[in-house]
């Protein structure tokens, strides 16, 4: 026994031992700095999943403004500084976006590939996500989401006197409801059958969603779905939900899922319910967060609170909006909606503390990479990556970058701000929530509006207060790092309750 003990350990050991001889990369000519790290395939994944903010501090005091790390059997440029953002994006004929996004899609929804190249689309996809996100498509997704809203937060019509007190409950989970519902039904349309038969669909697809979106990094790390039963069984049930003939049973069904149908033709019923499932996880997977922590940093800071509703009631007056439960819903159009400086100010000054996107392009070839910092030889298959995170808590772009500024956004005629600097030099980019160029988020447009909207409802409906007024932010989960808005790490409990309008 003792001796086949020895000889496995001898065998492991020489494993070992050739993989450090030839396993590991070697830095060539004109390479950036290399970390191998020490774990055969993983590298350093083990130390940046851990926390990817210090980790990339900590290489760039070591390296300087760019870096390679062997992630998960990939090999990973990360450029930090951010006066070389807009250098990577002119190197873009050099650069697929598509590879790795595509792939991730299809591995974690189930679905077959969505890249034009494969040929399963009538269209460049990215061109019907534009089509139906933005211009004249972006006008009916904001009214439809601003009346769904209003359907799930407005009180029943009932005399002043029965108004409900006070309800307490937590934030997030608030924020994750509200949301959720409306967004569900603004993009695949409302029930025929009735409100109870709706309600409870929503509700099961809430909790169905939940399980799928909670095991998402493992599955964007390369971990299959069936090692994950319920949250496998979770996806499969909502995308049931989401077939054809299902749907064919709602009314009001957005132009970006029957742009969808056509555009995936050749695809079965099964195949485009799990597209749809894609669209639904990328609507609110960021959005709900984002929500959150509007909503929270809104709530938390009585400067940020006394701005937004007096911009708000202005807004509503100017537009000859009247705030009612006997009357009809507030409607706000898009040019109303975009001169809202001072909200615009509190959720980017939101997403700027919360936000934790991996921008990440693939090498379609040897190349050379020509930065503000250098140029560097980059590998064929190799990842360049921008972690944005690094700028937004930059103390020499963003002045005390933990404090929540609602005004940061805002110039001194309290107009939209766009001057940002980093040694002394002027920022084309400075904030980038959404990424940037051609991976940059087509529904990121949509998404503000819906937490605008959501923003002005909650002020003009509801008395709002947190259960404890000087409640600590909390952490951020850090498990979700490079998919966007990191959530809270625990709810925060706040309460509200109808204003006596």
């Amino acid at each position: 026994m003792l001796t086949v003990s020895l000889i496995w350990g001898i065998v492991i050991a020489v494993g070992c031992c050739l993989w450090l001889i030839l396993g590991r990369r070697r830095r060539q000519m004109g390479e950036p700095p290399l970390e191998n790290g020490l774990i055969p395939y993983l590298g350093c994944a083990l130390q940046f999943g851990a926390n990817p903010l210090e980790f990339l501090r900590a290489n760039q005091r070591k390296h300087g403004h760019v870096f390679t790390c062997k992630l998960m059997g990939n090999y990973v440029h990360f450029i930090t500084n951010p006066l070389s953002y807009h250098k990577v994006l002119c190197h873009g004929k050099y650069l697929d976006w598509k590879k790795f996004h595509f792939t991730t899609s299809a591995k974690a929804f189930g679905h077959s590939s969505i890249d034009p190249s494969d040929g399963n689309t009538t269209e460049n996809i990215s061109k019907t996500f534009i089509k139906t996100l933005q211009g004249d498509a972006l006008n009916s997704l904001t009214e439809a989401m601003m009346e769904n809203l209003q359907l799930v937060i407005r009180a029943p019509v009932v005399p002043k006197s029965q108004m409900p007190a006070w309800v307490t409950e937590g934030m997030y989970s608030f924020c994750y409801r509200v949301m959720f519902e409306a967004g569900y039904l603004t993009l695949f349309g409302r029930d025929l059958t009735g409100q109870d038969t709706q309600k409870a669909l929503i509700l099961n697809n809430l909790d169905n969603f939940k399980q799928f979106d909670k095991i998402f990094p493992a599955l964007v790390a390369g971990l299959p779905i069936h090692v994950f039963k319920t949250a496998h069984h979770a996806r499969e049930k909502l995308a049931e939900g989401l077939r054809h003939q299902t749907l064919g049973k709602r009314d009001h069904i957005s132009e970006l899922v029957s742009f969808m149908n056509d555009t995936l033709s050749t695809l079965d019923d099964m195949e485009k319910a799990k597209t749809h499932l894609a669209v639904l996880w990328a609507s609110q997977a960021n959005t709900i967060p984002a929500t959150f922590w509007s909503l929270f940093q809104m709530i938390r800071s009585p400067e940020a609170m006394k701005a937004a509703t007096e911009e708000v009631n202005k807004t509503l007056e100017n537009a000859g909006q009247k705030v009612s439960f006997e009357g009809g819903p507030i409607c706000l159009n898009q040019m109303q909606l975009n001169d809202m400086p001072v909200l615009d100010s509190i959720i980017k000054e939101s997403l700027r503390l919360s936000s934790a996107s991996l921008n990440i392009r693939t090498a379609k070839e040897d190349f050379t990479l020509h930065l503000q910092d250098g140029s560097y030889h980059i590998r064929k298959d190799d990842i360049i990556a921008l972690y944005p995170q690094l700028m937004h808590l930059d103390p020499e772009i963003y002045p005390d970058p933990l404090a929540f500024k609602y005004d940061r956004y805002l110039d001194e005629n309290g107009k939209t701000k766009t001057t940002f600097y980093s040694n002394g030099l002027k920022l084309k980019y400075y904030y980038m929530p959404f990424g940037s160029g051609a991976t940059i988020c087509p529904g990121r447009l949509f998404a503000v509006q819906e937490i605008k909207q959501f923003l002005i409802l909650m002020l003009s409906y509801f008395e709002l207060e947190l259960v404890e007024s000087h409640v600590k932010c909390p952490p951020l989960d850090q498990s979700r790092a490079g998919l966007g808005i990191l959530p809270p790490l625990n709810d925060i409990e706040f309460k509200y309750k109808f204003k006596h309008l």
